[in-house]
C-alpha cells in the first residue's frame, strides 16, 4: 500500500460528484495518489448524499464494510463529507467510530489543513454553515471523457418544505462570470467537448449579485463563444427562474442544447403550495407550451415525488394525468422520504410506507408509458449526436452518445469518433435509448 494514496466513494447528485472531483484535485496537489478500490487506499473518504433515507443508509452500509479494512490496517484513514456529514456533524462518530474525518459542503477547500490536524489528533470533525474561501493551487481532478461538470451556483434559496439542500449546502451562492469563462477554457484545453453547468438551482444564476447582467441567459453567451468546447448543457432548473431570456438564448445559441430538465414535483397545485413549490400546475403547464412553442425538438425531463404527507388519491392522481399531458422525455421519481430539519418531516399526516411504495410503483409505470411515447417521435429523424463511449462484442463496435435533447443513441461506427459530433438516423427505439446508424449524405 503507498503511503499518501486515497479512494472516494460518491453518493448522490452530479454536484456531489463535482465535489469529489475537487476533492480529488487537492489531494493529488498534496502528493496522494488515487486507487480505485479502497483496500489499496491509505485514505478512504464517503462522499455522502441525504436527500433520501435510503441514500444515507447507503452511506453507512459503506461505512460498514470499510471498517474490517481499518481493523486490518489501523494506519488506514476514514473520512465522511457531503451533505450527510454537514447535517449530521459530531454524531457521525457515534453512529460510526470508525470514521477519523469530517468535513461539510462548506469546507472542501479547509482539507489540507484538515489532514494536517489529523496527523496530530485522533478526530477532527469541521462543518461551518459559511463556505472556506481558501486559496489552493489544485483544480478538479476530471477523469478522461467527453464530457465535464462545471458548478456555477451553489445552494439553495427557496427552502421547499420536503428539501433539505438549503440545510446542507446553504443559501444560494454564484459564482463570478470571469471564474466560470476561466474555469470553461481550462476544461477546453483538457480535451473535453461539453460542459454542463451545475447548480440546485442552476437557472437561480446570479439572483444573489447586485448586477442584473450576471444571468444565465448571458453567461450562456459567454460559453458560446469558446471555439474549443462542441456543446454546453446546464441542470437543474427550477421552474420560477426560466426567463423568456433564457428560453430565447437556449434556442438561438449554436452549442447550447435544447434540453430543460425541469423539476415538478407534483402535478397537484395544493401539493405544489403545501411544498411551498411557488407556482401552479397551470403555471407550469404554461411554461412548458412556451418552451414548445420555441423549440418543438426540446428535450424535457422532469422529478416526481410519490407520497407526500396529505396527498390525497385524488392529488396523486393529477400527478399521473400531468405525465400524459406533457409526454416527458423521462423523469426522476421517488416516495417521499422525511428529512430532519425540513418541515414537512414533523407533520401529522405521513402516509404509511406501503401506500407511499404503491403510488411509486404506479408512477414509475405510467413514466415507462409516457417515456416510451416520447421515443415514437425520434423515429426516422436524423438527430445530431456527440459520441461518448463505444462497446466492442465480438469484433463488432457499439458507439454511445447523446442528442442535443439528451437521449442516448446507440449505434455502429468508428471507435475514433469518440468526442466527434455525427449524425444518426433513427430507425428504431428502446425504452430508455434510441438506435440508429450513422448518416452519411
Amino acid at each position: 500500500m503507498y503511503s499518501k494514496t486515497f479512494y472516494i466513494e460518491t453518493l448522490g447528485c452530479q454536484m456531489n460528484k463535482s465535489d469529489s472531483e475537487k476533492i480529488s484535485g487537492i489531494l493529488e496537489n498534496l502528493g496522494y495518489e488515487e486507487k480505485f478500490s479502497p483496500e489499496d487506499s491509505s485514505l478512504l473518504i464517503m462522499n455522502t448524499c441525504s436527500i433520501r433515507a435510503m441514500s444515507e443508509n447507503k452511506a453507512y452500509s459503506y461505512l460498514g464494510v470499510w471498517k474490517k479494512l481499518k481493523q486490518k490496517n489501523p494506519a488506514v484513514k476514514i473520512a465522511m463529507c457531503g451533505c450527510v456529514a454537514q447535517q449530521t456533524k459530531q454524531k457521525v462518530f457515534a453512529k460510526a467510530p470508525q470514521v477519523d474525518l469530517v468535513f461539510g459542503t462548506q469546507n472542501i477547500n479547509e482539507l489540507p489543513l484538515l489532514l494536517e490536524k489529523l496527523e496530530n489528533q485522533e478526530r477532527v470533525c469541521s462543518v461551518l454553515q459559511k463556505p472556506v474561501h481558501m486559496q489552493d493551487s489544485s483544480v478538479p481532478s476530471r477523469k478522461e471523457g467527453v464530457s465535464a461538470w462545471l458548478p456555477i451556483i451553489e445552494g439553495c434559496d427557496y427552502f421547499c418544505t420536503y428539501c433539505v439542500v438549503p440545510y446542507t449546502r446553504g443559501r444560494q451562492r454564484s459564482r463570478m462570470p470571469g471564474d466560470i469563462i476561466k474555469e470553461a477554457r481550462q476544461i477546453a484545453s483538457e480535451g473535453f467537448k461539453e460542459i454542463i453547468l451545475l447548480g440546485q438551482t442552476v437557472d437561480s444564476y446570479g439572483n444573489d449579485i447586485d448586477n442584473p447582467g450576471i444571468n444565465l441567459a448571458n453567461l450562456l453567451k459567454e460559453l458560446n463563444n469558446i471555439d474549443e468546447i462542441a456543446r454546453i448543457r446546464f441542470v437543474t432548473s427550477h421552474p420560477a427562474d426560466i426567463t423568456d431570456e433564457l428560453i430565447y438564448n437556449v434556442k438561438e445559441l449554436g452549442k447550447v442544447c435544447e434540453y430543460f430538465h425541469i423539476p415538478m414535483q407534483s402535478g397537484s397545485t395544493e401539493v405544489l403550495k403545501r411544498m411551498r413549490r411557488p407556482y401552479t400546475r397551470e403555471e407550469y403547464l404554461e411554461l412548458i407550451k412556451k418552451i414548445r412553442k420555441e423549440m418543438p425538438g426540446v428535450g424535457l425531463t422532469s422529478d416526481f415525488i410519490a407520497g407526500f404527507p396529505g396527498e390525497t388519491e385524488e392529488q396523486f392522481e393529477q400527478t399521473l394525468s400531468m405525465l400524459d399531458e406533457v409526454t416527458f422525455d423521462h423523469c426522476n421519481t421517488a416516495a417521499y422520504s422525511p428529512r430532519k430539519q425540513t418541515p414537512a418531516a414533523v407533520w401529522k399526516d405521513q402516509l404509511p410506507y406501503d401506500e407511499k411504495k404503491r403510488r411509486l410503483n404506479i408512477l414509475n409505470k405510467k413514466v415507462r408509458e409516457t417515456v416510451q411515447k416520447s421515443q415514437e417521435k425520434y423515429i426516422g429523424k436524423t438527430l445530431e449526436v456527440l459520441v461518448e463511449g463505444f462497446k466492442e462484442d465480438d469484433g463488432k463496435i457499439t458507439l454511445t452518445g447523446r442528442t442535443r435533447a439528451n437521449k442516448i443513441a446507440h449505434f455502429p461506427g468508428d471507435k475514433d469518433l469518440v468526442g466527434t459530433l455525427v449524425n444518426v438516423h433513427i430507425k428504431q427505439t428502446s425504452i430508455w435509448s434510441l438506435i440508429g446508424e450513422i448518416n452519411l449524405s
